[in-house]
């Protein structure tokens, strides 16, 4: 009775844990991977916000602004996925996904675009939990595209 309950518990207790044979502990360790090969970020979805200028002049200064911020973040590290939204009833504009820790960090460095600033866009800030390797796609997107937007 005692081998059958030993065996029965480590039939159970092997199917419990798989190890990835794939695993890089280096890599791991380099992107600030869990166990599980994720990691904390900050989501940004930039709303409208209250500043509905028409001024052509502004808003293509504000955007060249912005343009430029989300470069300067790219090039720290800080920005790993930036894109804009299709049209929406939410007011959502695009989102930002920042490789920081707290929320508190990423408002900072969100308060750095010219477009928040100037209150076009609005934005929420939410804690999400991702795979570790999501700055890796960076390498490769700069090698896909033929012509700036």
């Amino acid at each position: 009775m005692i081998f059958l309950i030993l065996f029965l518990l480590t039939g159970v207790l092997a199917h419990a844990q798989k190890n990835n044979p794939n695993y890089d502990e280096a890599l791991a360790k380099k992107l600030g991977a869990d166990e599980y090969g994720m990691k904390n970020y900050v989501l940004v979805i930039l709303k409208t916000g209250e500043n509905k200028t028409t001024d052509k002049e502004e808003l293509n200064k504000l955007f060249r602004g912005h343009m430029e911020n989300i470069q300067r973040l790219v090039d720290e590290g800080k920005l790993i996925v930036a894109g804009p939204f299709g049209t929406n009833d939410k007011t959502w504009r695009g989102l930002f996904i920042l490789d920081v820790k707290t929320v508190e960090e990423a408002s900072a460095l969100v308060q750095t675009d010219p477009a928040v600033k100037a209150k076009l866009f609005d934005v929420d800030l939410v804690p999400w939990y991702g795979s570790a390797a999501l700055p890796e796609y960076l390498p490769a997107s700069d090698k896909i595209w033929k012509a700036e937007p």
